[in-house]
């Protein structure tokens, strides 16, 4: 493929998201100073974990720290089935650990499994094509999921790997702090918001959570299927970009 064919098919994925253009604000390119020095003294946080106990955040330990110690506490998870189920390694999270904005999806795929990483498959990278759709990068935001094991044949998890998992992805959530969170599909969304209503008639909506807007939106995996839908997570990708460009 040539450059010019791949420009054409990147303004072809964004008409097909309803995109009527882009700015050139540096501001949106600016992120959280200390990022660099967050990343710097991980493994000083890392060490502070040991025994079971949850990671509690520490107003004096840095974000990217309490995630490392996090992670070093999850370890090589064996406290729910789905480590004799066939999955690889524990896919935990990653991007900017003081970002703004963070995504959470249901659990990881074959891809991610593989590489220890969330959103990397053929979802994942349209997950990435939203994101620079709102002027951002990948690197910019934090990204994990609910189930941090890839279920087997991709199936949904089930309540009691949900209720090992969960407290993992609401001490991310502490540490990071962002001040807004998009649930990605049903399951992410149905387990944030304690709600069984179906994700077509929440999604967009902006809600509270634990003092972060969220707003939950249709899967990548679900726009590969239904490509129509794209204009739909452009709206509410549009309503992310609002709440994040009103700074208090």
């Amino acid at each position: 493929m040539t450059d010019r064919d791949a420009i054409r098919e990147h303004l072809k994925y964004y008409r097909d998201l309803g995109v009527l253009g882009a700015t050139t604000d540096p501001a949106w390119r600016v992120r959280t100073e200390g990022f660099s020095a967050a990343v710097a003294g991980s493994e000083q946080a890392a060490a502070r974990v040991n025994g079971e106990g949850p990671v509690e955040p520490d107003a004096n330990v840095d974000a990217a720290g309490a995630l490392a110690a996090l992670r070093t506490h999850i370890g090589d998870c064996t406290r729910c089935k789905l480590h004799t189920l066939g999955r690889t390694q524990v896919v935990f999270g990653s991007g900017n650990p003081n970002a703004d904005l963070m995504f959470v999806g249901e659990a990881p795929g074959a891809d991610e499994d593989e590489q220890g990483v969330p959103f990397i498959g053929r979802a994942g990278q349209l997950l990435t094509k939203i994101i620079e759709a709102i002027d951002l990068r990948r690197e910019d935001v934090y990204i994990a999921n609910v189930i941090k094991c890839r279920p087997p044949a991709n199936r949904n998890p089930e309540p009691d790997e949900v209720a090992t998992c969960e407290p993992f992805l609401a001490q991310q959530i502490a540490i990071v702090r962002p001040r807004v969170i998009v649930a990605l599909g049903t399951f992410a969304a149905h387990l944030l918001l304690r709600t069984d209503a179906p994700i077509s008639r929440i999604r967009g909506v902006v809600h509270e959570y634990q003092g972060a807007s969220l707003i939950p939106t249709f899967h990548p995996a679900y726009l590969l299927r239904s490509p129509d839908r794209k204009r739909d997570v452009w709206d509410d990708m549009k309503k992310v970009r609002a709440l994040l460009n009103d700074r208090p």
